[in-house]
């Protein structure tokens, strides 16, 4: 019996993204299929090579594929190519697909290692990304990512962002002397976040992701005015004091209109090396249940490993020095959730155009 595109197509439509709810051929990630005898190959286009479930999608499409009469082998090809939100009024950065900010109602709560290692982990999937610290007056993130080099000047008069572990960066730390403070007011906090976001030659990117100041302040502010933000992550320790300052968070990106793609819980907790005995030493699961209450995503907790301080003093962000470590996979599956929910949002927007 010989094999159609027809059937191959209508059987493809019963492989759903759980995420967008939708099967794979009514969101158009079918893009090719070549039959040859019994043999079909055929290529499926995600909205993120960091998709948490794209081996699971790839074996019931090549299942169900290979239960059709006649065939005798499929191969699934899965590619991607990331979707963006659009401008909505506010001008978007030329070869920037997705802003995600990375903020925290409060300090000390690991914000800045976890912008560091989300955006090493999404370069790692497969993803094209830049990361801004946008921590004007504590720009930790070229120590956290070993780089000393300073940004070159391109001859569009453009500032070139150096490279570390597969990003490109720019921060304050980078133009100033390390023990010299940055004295400044909100309105030249607004310049140099509008100067990092348009002065700067990111090329393309399909994530920038931004490292905002902690608490709620003018970065967040400007950044919400100027350009189109694909959502916020936001970050806490199981602790109630940090759930209470981060609650603080979720509701100024609420009410600058930035979509809270979810919460990720750092320094979840503490497993001994020796008897592997789990300690909770800031408390258990504030982190989810401040989710559950304000109705966003819980992204995924992050335990305590010496590893991701050590990693970060000296320029080793743990999701590339140790890949295998609890921490550097739980980064993993938190940046897997975060490009998740970024596609979530996409769709979102792109179905309220279309019905507009």
């Amino acid at each position: 019996m010989s094999v159609t595109k027809e059937a191959v197509l209508a059987t493809l439509r019963g492989v759903q993204d759980p995420d967008l709810h939708k099967d794979i051929v009514t969101l158009g990630f079918v893009k090719e299929v070549e039959i040859k005898g019994g043999e079909v190959d055929f290529t499926v286009e995600l909205t993120t090579p960091a998709c948490p479930v794209k081996d699971q999608m790839k074996a019931e499409a090549e299942a169900l594929v290979k239960a059709l009469p006649g065939v005798t082998a499929a191969r699934a090809k899965m590619t991607a190519n990331v979707s963006t939100r659009g401008g909505f009024g506010r001008q978007q950065v030329p070869g920037i697909r997705n802003i995600i900010a990375v903020g925290a109602g409060k300090g000390g709560v690991g914000k800045s290692t976890t912008s560091v290692n989300l955006a090493v982990a999404l370069a790692r999937k497969g993803a094209r990304v830049g990361l801004l610290d946008g921590d004007v007056y504590g720009p930790n993130v070229p120590q956290m990512l070993g780089t000393t080099d300073t940004p070159a000047v391109g001859a569009d008069k453009r500032i070139v962002p150096p490279e570390a572990h597969g990003i490109k960066i720019i921060s304050m730390g980078m133009l100033v002397p390390p023990d010299q403070p940055i004295i400044w007011r909100g309105p030249m906090l607004h310049g140099a976040v509008q100067q990092f976001m348009r002065d700067v030659a990111w090329g393309e990117l399909d994530y920038l992701v931004v490292d905002l100041p902690p608490g709620t302040g003018d970065v967040a502010l400007s950044m919400a005015q100027s350009v189109p933000m694909a959502g916020a992550v936001v970050v806490t320790t199981p602790q109630g004091v940090s759930v209470s300052d981060v609650r603080k968070a979720v509701g100024m990106f609420r009410q600058l209109n930035i979509p809270v793609l979810g919460v990720i819980e750092n320094m979840s907790y503490f497993v001994c090396g020796h008897c592997q005995e789990r300690t909770e030493i800031f408390g258990n699961g504030g982190g989810r249940r401040m989710a559950e209450e304000m109705q966003i995503p819980f992204l995924g907790e992050v335990p305590i490993d010496t590893r991701v301080r050590s990693g970060g003093d000296e320029g080793q962000p743990i999701v590339a020095a140790v890949p295998d470590a609890p921490a550097a996979l739980a980064f993993e599956a938190v940046a897997s959730q975060v490009a998740a929910q970024v596609s979530i949002q996409n769709l979102r927007v792109l179905r309220v155009i279309q019905t507009a």
